[in-house]
């Protein structure tokens, strides 16, 4: 009986301390739901997801008529839990050597980079968990991947850029990064219009960070970028860039710029640069990063020059603007004129005898410039000048430009306003040029040059249009009879001047060339031997419709007046021209004088 009760007694006991255990176990676990179990749940939710960026696809570039320039397709992207990864390498017994070495050929980049990655850390100098191997991969490439069967190894999908023209039109245009974001050109400056907005892709792993198939769940849907129109014609532009390649062969010369534009809304109809690049393989084996970044310069809107005699157009036009002249008022030349203590001299030291307004420009005389700007005065001269936009960006929508050069008006001495009014001691970019001399084609108003036509979206097939351009910043810098009578004094510089070459019977075209001495821009002397030739022209002179400058870097020393490199061009480019932009000749012929 004693013996009944005593083993009752330690039944009792054993469950007395079996239910405190319990009840403190019990007791433990409400105080981690209730205390700390967001904590553990996002821990377990960390273990057990892994959330991924889902690349929005890139708005669709295109020029006026709707030809594809630049467009995005669906690819894939190749992430890793490097925990995981690693533990299966040795698990494996697979060195990491090994494994770097055909992953890198799989992903056709060096062993290096890929040692990098997988050696990863935190900043604290502890492995970092997920890490990206790579973006914009094609199928070929995941095949070869999942054939390694790495666990630890997550393939999701991507977007690639795609240039379908490789190198037509690529300084405008620009490329992206492997980010996905533009570098340059349009790619940068609308990069927020065609970027799109990134969503997110959760997906539910294994215990050993494989994806378990038919779990996945796009939390935030990626939103597309716009779509951009260029003014740019495809057509234009083919030309452009055909004649600046053949100019820079013919010439031997180390670059090439041509911009067509239409002189009335200050649409860019083509820019072209030769040497270009490759949109789709920006980064050229054996280049430095400088010399890379070199190549993707778009030179029409960053190079400097002196612009030499294509100023005497906006010398010219100030003088008519401020009234310094009238029709009665002769220039003698003898090919030279002194200034102060030094003596300037007209091209070649020619002798002119007495000449008409309109003679100095046909003739392109230096020396009657310098009477001409003295008659100005230096401070209308400057106000001008300064109005037309030179020494300041033009503000347009592509990135890099220059900002070129004009001396303050007090630091402006005689033989400074002398040389600065046949266009030397000033420094200009191509577009900046040629956005002044649109101001005398139009009518006397200067508009901002512009690359972009319109930005729009899709919405089931159909085109939406979130904005156009309208920034055009128009400023009027010149009457418009002044600027019609100007045009008719270098449509004579055609007729019978230094850009004779460009003269095509039935057709009137306005133009002036211009050949300088390249300025050394370390020591701020001029080059021997180094020259910077430029035909400006518009067409038709009484109305015109496209504008149109050429600037040749360092052709040949033996052979570098514009009259012998760029007129030839610009005749190229006008007798094709015409036709694309459907302007005919006059039904007479021989129009010449």
């Amino acid at each position: 009986m004693k013996r009944r009760k005593s083993r009752g007694k330690r039944i009792f006991i054993v469950g007395i301390i079996f239910s405190l255990v319990f009840s403190a176990l019990v007791g433990r676990l409400l105080y981690l739901m209730a205390l700390n179990g967001s904590k553990y749940k996002a821990l377990a939710l960390q273990q057990q997801t892994k959330s991924i960026e889902v690349a929005p696809k890139r708005g669709v570039i295109v020029d006026r008529n709707g030809l594809d320039l630049a467009l995005s397709m669906n690819v894939y992207r190749v992430d890793a839990d490097l925990s995981v990864l690693k533990k299966y390498l040795v698990d494996k017994k697979i060195p990491q050597g090994q494994a770097s070495e055909k992953l890198s050929k799989i992903f056709n980049v060096k062993k290096s980079e890929i040692e990098k990655i997988l050696n990863t850390d935190n900043g604290k100098g502890k492995p970092l968990q997920f890490v990206s191997f790579k973006r914009n991969v094609e199928k070929e490439v995941v095949d070869s991947i999942k054939d390694l069967k790495y666990k630890g190894i997550i393939i999701s999908s991507d977007v690639a850029r795609i240039y379908p023209n490789d190198s037509f039109l690529s300084h405008v245009i620009g490329h992206t990064n492997s980010n996905g974001s533009g570098v340059n050109g349009v790619e940068m400056s609308y990069n927020d219009d065609l970027a799109g907005i990134p969503g997110v892709k959760v997906v539910e792993l294994d215990r050993e960070s494989n994806e378990l198939p038919y779990t996945e769940a796009v939390t935030v849907k990626p939103i597309d970028g716009n779509n951009l129109t260029l003014t740019i014609d495809e057509r234009i532009q083919e030309l452009a860039e055909r004649v600046a390649k053949e100019t820079l062969t013919e010439n031997g010369a180390k670059s090439v710029s041509i911009t067509i534009m239409n002189p009335n809304d200050g649409e860019v109809l083509a820019m072209a640069n030769a040497p270009d690049y490759n949109l789709s393989k920006p980064y050229v084996e054996g280049k430095t990063d400088k010399e890379t970044q070199e190549t993707w310069k778009n030179r029409a809107i960053s190079n400097v020059f002196e612009p030499g005699s294509i100023f005497k157009v906006i010398t010219a036009a100030a003088a008519l603007q401020n009234n310094a002249l009238t029709d009665n008022d002769r220039f003698v030349s003898d090919g030279s004129i002194k200034v102060g203590d030094r003596t300037l001299y007209s091209d070649n030291k020619e002798n002119y005898g007495v000449e008409t307004f309109s003679d100095i420009i046909k003739n392109s005389d230096n020396v009657g410039f310098v009477k001409l700007g003295q008659m100005i005065g230096k401070e209308n001269l400057y106000n001008f000048v300064k109005k037309a936009g030179f020494g300041e960006k033009t503000d347009i929508d592509l990135t890099g430009e220059g900002t070129g050069l004009v001396k303050s008006l007090k630091k402006i001495t005689p033989i400074d306003l002398a040389t600065m009014s046949y266009g030397q001691g000033v420094a200009v970019t191509q577009v900046q040029y040629i956005a002044a001399f649109n101001a005398v084609a139009n009518g006397g108003t200067w508009i901002k040059p512009h690359v972009m036509k319109e930005v729009s979206h899709n919405v089931n097939g159909k085109k939406v249009i979130d904005k156009q351009f309208n920034d055009f910043n128009k400023k009027a810098i010149m009457d418009k009879e002044k600027a019609a009578q100007l045009r008719t004094y270098l449509e004579r510089v055609v007729e019978e001047g230094t850009a004779i070459g460009t003269y095509m019977d039935g057709y009137h075209i306005a133009g002036k060339t211009g050949t300088a001495n390249k300025v050394n821009s370390t020591n701020g002397g001029y080059e021997s031997g180094k020259y910077i030739s430029s035909f400006v022209g518009m067409a038709p002179a009484s109305n015109p419709k496209v504008s149109l400058i050429v600037t040749i870097e360092e052709p040949n020393s033996a052979k570098y007046y514009a009259a012998q490199t760029a007129v030839p061009a610009a005749n190229k480019l006008f007798s094709e021209l015409f036709p694309i932009m459907k302007m005919t000749p006059d039904n007479v012929s021989g129009t010449k004088k």
